[in-house]
């Protein structure tokens, strides 16, 4: 009699573009598909819109991992954007969101200093932009 282990999945480190790539289209495969995420993003990005933007957060995430000069764009304006069409309903609970199906996705994929630089990154950056989104809001400015 055989006996079946588990397949154990071997995590890597986030090594290049592809990885990145990997991260980005697993973890907007699951912001699309949730109750809280998914109906802003879907309403804000057609389905023709993905693919494009898919590989411009790949850019923005391999400037960001490796330090190569790929992304060109203002991602608060895009946010802020969005708040504004939103009513300025965007609140703290989107962000944790966010950031939680992020964690949830490297610690999935990826191990490494890599992948740690991702996660502090992304939990300074969703800091960074609800504050700026808070101070924009039409009760918060003077």
């Amino acid at each position: 009699m055989s006996l079946k282990l588990p397949k154990i999945k071997v995590m890597k480190p986030i090594e290049s573009r592809e990885d990145v790539q990997l991260l980005v289209h697993t973890f907007y495969s699951k912001i699309r598909k949730d109750e809280l995420l998914g109906p802003i993003f879907n309403s804000h990005i057609s389905e023709e819109e993905w693919p494009q933007h898919l590989i411009k957060l790949t850019d923005f995430w391999e400037t960001n991992l490796f330090g190569v000069r790929k992304f060109k764009g203002s991602p608060t304006q895009k946010h802020l954007k969005v708040d504004k069409n939103l009513d300025y309903t965007i609140d703290p609970l989107h962000f944790g969101k966010w950031l939680q199906l992020w964690l949830e996705t490297i610690n999935e994929l990826f191990v490494g200093d890599r992948a740690d630089k991702a996660i502090y990154m992304a939990r300074k950056m969703a800091t960074g932009q609800y504050l700026t989104l808070w101070h924009q809001k039409p009760d918060h400015k003077k």
